[in-house]
């Protein structure tokens, strides 16, 4: 029988019923979702609540369309009440970003309704385009349109959730730079799942019906940021049910190539299999589309090489919620023997070693 929760107990998966005691505890919730033609993307729509500011949740919504066009949203909204009218913690909300768990680990549904900043991903790479939370911090948005959008997704879980278990009583015997990395992903816990699912987005007077699949993430946790210096992950699910993941954090001069944060699986035949990412596509290459971004594992099944070019992405340059690097938030067209998916590319580089190209 599957264990979809991780080893986590299933009730972990709803929502804190009350503002957290520790005002630096962080409910997050978020999705990237791909039209399963690689017509479009939902890169990163997510939800980061924090003890200290509980009233007010902050979110990010993103469309990416296939020919640069791109819809964004990201501001700090009214808090939804997380009990709803099953009288369980099921939702986390702001303004009209919903995220509601209807079955622990196995179901969940995402809705919004607003407005969002329209531009295209070359006026982000130049730095004309910035949407921020902090109004202040945004870049060329006066004259800038506002675009009516609404969209909902039902997601159903296909891989059983990968975890990073950073709780007080994992911390034990880890080393200084251990502890660090631990910190950037979360002190806390954190579960990621693969989906299939169905929407309807409704933009431009017109109303679409689609299919997707992607990545659904879930975490609380104290998340200090300090010693953050860049990242790399990607993560898809194939048509025979096949997917990869990791997280991998750049190395540090002088640093051995084993001590470096690298969390990688590979999910085969219904079985995850621990695995290390190499020749990993960091930040270097500021550029709309056709990266290569392709990847290897090292596991017990040897060396496997999935191929990936990018297709919907979305830039945040010199991005202030991550110490002031460049972020790269996209999908990717992804081919692991012969098989075609799309699914999700995250990257972060201090700014002065990416090259902007074309």
């Amino acid at each position: 029988m599957t264990d979809w929760t991780g080893g986590l107990p299933s009730e972990i998966d709803y929502m804190f019923p009350a503002k957290p005691e520790d005002p630096e505890m962080r409910e997050s919730a978020s999705v990237w979702i791909f039209e399963e033609n690689g017509e479009f993307a939902l890169p990163r729509v997510g939800i980061e609540a924090q003890g200290a500011l509980w009233d007010t949740h902050r979110y990010d919504m993103n469309v990416a369309f296939k020919d640069g066009r791109v819809l964004r949203e990201s501001k700090v909204g009214t808090t939804v009440p997380s009990v709803g009218a099953s009288g369980l913690a099921d939702t986390l909300g702001s303004d009209g970003l919903i995220f509601r768990c209807v079955e622990p680990f196995r179901r969940w549904t995402v809705s919004y309704e607003g407005e969002a900043w329209e531009g295209r991903v070359e006026e982000q790479i130049r730095g004309e385009f910035g949407v921020y939370a902090d109004p202040g911090r945004s870049k060329g948005l006066e004259h800038r349109k506002r675009v009516a959008v609404s969209w909902s997704v039902d997601l159903e879980m296909v891989t059983p959730a990968w975890v990073q278990d950073y709780r007080a009583e994992k911390l034990a015997g880890m080393t200084e730079r251990e502890r660090a990395d631990a910190g950037s992903m979360g002190y806390g816990w954190r579960v990621e799942h693969c989906f299939r699912g169905t929407g309807t987005m409704k933009l431009d007077g017109e109303t679409r019906d689609f299919r997707c699949l992607g990545s659904r993430i879930r975490r609380q946790s104290v998340r200090p940021m300090g010693a953050f210096r860049g990242h790399c992950w990607q993560e898809a699910v194939f048509p025979d049910g096949r997917a990869f993941g990791y997280i991998a954090y750049p190395p540090i001069e002088g640093e051995e190539p084993e001590d470096t944060y690298n969390n990688a699986y590979l999910y085969v035949d219904g079985r995850f299999i621990p695995a290390k990412a190499r020749n990993i596509p960091f930040l270097r290459r500021i550029m709309p589309r056709g990266d290569d971004v392709s990847v290897e594992f090292e596991s017990e099944l040897g060396i496997t090489r999935i191929e990936g070019v990018t297709v919907n992405g979305t830039f945040h340059m010199g991005n202030p919620g991550v110490n002031g690097f460049n972020n790269n938030q996209g999908g990717v067209k992804f081919t692991w023997d012969g098989q075609v998916a799309y699914g999700m590319i995250e990257r972060s580089s201090p700014a002065d070693l990416c090259e902007v190209v074309g």
